[in-house]
Order: structure tokens, then C-alpha cells, then sequence
């Protein structure tokens, strides 16, 4: 007598796999075609560029000695992405997009926000 979770049923599959099967070599480019673009595929891609611009001036401000500038930059640039990331609908969003609107909106923002605080608040120390 044969055990039913021995002899599984086969499963018919819908949509195409996305793994390649482990006998097939992959160097057969029929086979999986590599798409050639190089470039940001939506709105959001490109702000997204235009956030990382923006921070890799602020932290080149720091770089340069005034840290509290460089920072403001920076938070600067995660606030604008925040705003862009709650404008921007779900499909334009591109890499600005990592987990559900609200939470990517209220993290940014947050980390902006604190950014700013403490670039504000904290003292100078003596000898700097």
C-alpha cells in the first residue's frame, strides 16, 4: 500500500517560471533573452536618481567640513522623496517604492525629519 504523500499529483502551472530549470544552459540566449536597456524605465526611476544626487552633494558638503549643511542636504533630499513617493502612483514609482505608500512615505519623512533635529540642535563642541 502506497502513502498518498509519497506519489504527489502533478501540479499544472499557469503563469511561466521565472527560475530557469537547472538542465538547461543558461548560455542558450534563445532561451532567456536579455533585455538591453540601461536606462530608468519610469518617472520615479529617475527622481530616484535625482534623490541620490542630491544626497551625494549633501555628503560631499560634509566631506568638506560643514556637517550641518551636509546633513540638511541630505535630509532635504530623503523629504523630496518622500513627497515624490506620495505623488507618484504605485507603477511610476520605480525604485522609490520598497514596501506600502504610507510606510515608505512616513519612514522617509521620519529619517528627514530627525536628520534636521539633530543638525539643529545639537551643540558645537568646544575646539571644532
Amino acid at each position: 500500500m502506497t502513502d498518498p504523500e509519497d506519489s504527489p499529483e502533478p501540479v499544472e502551472q499557469t503563469e511561466p517560471d521565472l527560475v530557469p530549470p537547472l538542465d538547461v544552459p543558461l548560455d542558450e540566449p534563445e532561451l532567456f533573452p536579455i533585455d538591453g536597456r540601461r536606462y530608468p524605465s519610469t518617472i520615479g526611476g529617475i527622481f530616484y536618481l535625482v534623490v541620490l544626487a542630491i544626497t551625494a552633494v549633501g555628503i560631499g558638503i560634509v566631506w568638506t567640513g560643514n556637517w550641518r549643511l551636509g546633513t540638511r542636504w541630505v535630509a532635504g533630499a530623503l523629504i523630496f522623496a518622500a513627497l515624490l513617493r506620495l505623488v507618484l502612483p504605485n507603477k511610476d514609482a520605480g525604485m522609490l517604492a520598497v514596501r506600502h505608500r504610507a510606510f515608505d512615505c512616513i519612514l522617509l519623512a521620519g529619517v528627514g525629519a530627525a536628520l534636521i533635529f539633530l543638525a539643529t540642535t545639537i551643540p558645537n563642541q568646544p575646539g571644532l
